[in-house]
């Protein structure tokens, strides 16, 4: 299984302050409303049928549900899935939650989704590549598949290990492992092998003064990759 135990471990660890938007998962609180108004923007969700992978505590998932489409949310952590169905009592939003992987659900429902997305995940699992040709399996013809993730270069190491975990303590301490960053070249290639075509390339960067996150061409550091599966 494309999973490394330790990652689940420490998801799952943390996943019942996923909803608390000053805990350690601040940043995806601050982040989330960008990345949806991009993926709306790019794709349109009402009417979509969308696939998350790597839901963790459903952050993502339920705001995309909000903004009209169906989707469900998949993840390896049952406490995390677990957080997530809870979650959607309280707001009375619709999602499907299940504990599976990527490559299970693509042999089980083959081009079933308009759109998937697969954010802030692929550096934690041992095989990015094989996460991707499991994303692209799961999208159907021409449908979208958005990723994000961190560059890998000196600026990267700077900013997201040592600025982030160690110095503005945003996250807690090896929440990143730097060898598994993942260059914008890398990740288009393995797209393109899987037959996604990268059409839009963003970056995602933090302004520690104003505590703001912006959306911009700086890709050095956060990245997100829109991609389209070939017809």
């Amino acid at each position: 299984m494309n999973a490394d135990p330790a990652e689940l471990q420490k998801f799952s660890d943390l996943a019942h302050r996923w909803w608390d938007p000053n805990s350690e998962f601040k940043p995806l609180h601050d982040i989330n409303p960008l990345r949806l108004d991009w993926i709306e923007r790019t794709a349109g969700l009402a009417g979509k049928k969308v696939l998350d992978v790597g839901c963790g505590g459903g952050l993502l998932s339920e705001g995309m549900a909000a903004r009209g489409a169906t989707v469900t949310g998949i993840d390896l952590s049952e406490k995390a899935l677990g957080v997530a169905r809870l979650h959607l009592l309280e707001t009375g939003r619709q999602a499907e939650y299940r504990l599976i992987a990527a490559e299970a659900l693509a042999d089980e429902q083959p081009g079933a989704f308009d759109i998937v997305t697969c954010l802030e995940m692929l550096e934690h699992v041992p095989d990015p590549a094989q996460t991707i040709a499991a994303c692209a399996r799961l999208v159907k013809p021409g449908g979208q598949v958005f990723f994000s993730t961190l560059n890998r270069n000196p600026k990267s190491y700077l900013l997201a290990v040592l600025g982030a975990e160690y110095v503005l303590k945003m996250l807690p301490k090896g929440t990143h492992d730097y060898a598994k960053f993942i260059r914008p070249s890398e990740l288009a290639r393995w797209a393109r092998a899987s037959d996604l075509e990268p059409a839009e390339l963003i970056g995602m960067r933090y302004n520690p003064l104003t505590k703001r996150y912006s959306l911009g061409t700086d890709t050095g550091v956060n990245y997100l990759v829109r991609t389209v599966k070939n017809a």
